[in-house]
């Protein structure tokens, strides 16, 4: 009997060694791109916010005035002090890149993306029984990335520069608070419409108020346009810990805005080099097509040139970048106003590895070509989704014409030049002129994914 005993032990522990190995690892669920929040119904994320609520998530996942979700949270285990995680929808440290798949398998059994587990701090049996709606709206409500541009319709001016600059109803800072105060208690980014000084002014009074009870330190939260914006706004803005989002509506409204206000005030209309100059986290984009084209050339020529569209020179030397500047603005600087920084803008070990290989070199091109540009190769996440010319064979099935009555289905994209100047120069070395993950393929004329669209 005791033999029997003594050959049973080391058995008995070769199976428990075994089990436990097993269980230290399940296999991993691949990375996504992170998603756009977009893609998630109000109803849906509103759903998810009671969800979050009933399951007291921030209690586990919110350090002592940390971010809201963003981890850091000791819980005392009889294995020590366990921290609890990020799971904001930041790719690197959160949850950007799990897939609703991953969440689930994390809310019904324990097991994180990577297959570790998340037991003993993170309580899964106590969720098992939530619905699929349950968790899906959790999902997307974890991913929502905050509020914007238009936060309420009395803050935000428009930009026709043929028309008077308006004055914001008397009831902009009433209407404003409130909305304000509940993202930054919630430590969700947002973003405001603002084209006038006067109108900055205004909302800047509004988000001082609030940051004297709920500070905005560590929320990322930025001003959209800003043309007319003076250096004490910019300063204000600063010490909040905010941005702006420039965009290049003055290479088509240059010649509306001189007509009103002059060329004085042309000259720093906006005022990149002073926000720079002052420190300010600064991203170029293109506002869709709402405020300029999509096409990120015409933004670079623009802050290269500092002209209109039409050759009307509007800035000097102070207020024009050079091409490294202003590629920056597009690509690393973009990438603070998605709380992405760190993991994307840039050719380097760590960073998403989305490039374009140019029909021609934008260091070296003359400046009037620069709008000329396009991509010949695109790729994403590692897989080409647009090819032209000698990429051609590595281009995906075309997508479909949405709406099908958009110019692109007489003209085939975006309007190319026909003069001796659109002569291509092929360079080897594929220039970065993006690091988002969306695919705005759909707009054609060979810019696949270049328009992180503020």
């Amino acid at each position: 009997m005791i033999r029997r005993f003594a050959i049973a032990i080391p058995v008995v522990a070769v199976l428990v060694i075994a089990g436990l190995l097993l269980m230290a690892r399940r296999p991993a669920i691949a990375p996504i791109e992170r998603p756009s929040a977009g893609r998630f119904s109000a109803e849906s994320v509103a759903k998810g916010e009671a969800v979050a609520a009933a399951g007291h998530c921030a209690s586990c996942h919110t350090g002592p005035g940390g971010q809201r979700f963003a981890g850091g949270y000791g819980v005392n285990t009889p294995f020590g002090v366990i921290y609890g995680t990020n799971i904001t929808p930041d790719p690197k440290s959160g949850i950007g890149t799990w897939s609703i798949k991953a969440f689930i398998r994390a809310m019904r059994e324990g097991v994180a993306r990577d297959g570790s587990h998340l037991v003993p701090a993170f309580p899964y049996y106590a969720y098992t029984k939530l619905s699929d709606d349950d968790v899906e709206a959790l999902y997307a409500y974890l991913r929502h990335n905050g509020a914007g541009e238009m936060l309420v319709f009395s803050a935000a001016d428009f930009e026709d520069f043929l028309e008077p600059r308006p004055d914001l109803p008397r009831s902009m800072e009433a209407d404003l608070k409130p909305v304000v105060t509940f993202l930054a208690k919630n430590r969700w980014p947002f973003r405001l419409h603002a084209t006038y000084d006067e109108s900055i002014s205004r909302a800047l009074d509004v988000y001082e108020d609030v940051n004297r009870d709920i500070p905005f330190k560590g929320l990322h939260w930025f001003i959209d346009h800003a043309e007319t914006i003076s250096q004490r706004n910019m300063d204000r803005i600063a010490a909040l810990g905010g941005g702006i989002a420039i965009q290049h509506r003055m290479a088509f409204q240059g010649e509306y805005f001189r007509g009103r206000y002059g060329a004085t005030a042309l000259k720093h209309t906006p005022p990149v080099r002073d926000m720079l100059r002052t420190g300010l986290p600064v991203g170029a984009g293109t506002d869709a097509t709402r405020v300029a084209s999509y096409n990120p050339f015409v933004s670079l020529y623009w802050l290269v040139t500092g002209k209109t569209m039409g050759g009307l020179s509007m800035y000097d030397d102070n207020n024009r970048l050079d091409r490294m500047e202003a590629l920056r603005l597009w690509t690393v600087g973009s990438s603070w106003f998605s709380t992405e920084q760190g993991s994307k803008g840039a050719i380097v070990p760590g960073q998403l590895a989305d490039v374009a290989v140019l029909s021609s070199d934008y260091f070296s091109v003359p400046d009037e070509e620069i709008k000329q540009l396009e991509s010949v190769l695109t790729i994403v996440g590692g897989a080409p989704v647009y090819g032209a010319e000698e990429f051609e064979d590595l281009a995906p099935p075309a997508l479909p014409i949405l709406p099908d009555w958009s110019p692109v289905a007489a003209y085939g994209g975006y309007a190319k030049p026909t003069t001796a100047t659109a002569v291509h120069r092929r360079t080897s070395a594929p220039t970065h002129v993006h690091a988002d993950r969306c695919k705005h393929n759909e707009f054609g004329g060979g810019f696949g994914c270049l328009c992180w669209a503020f």
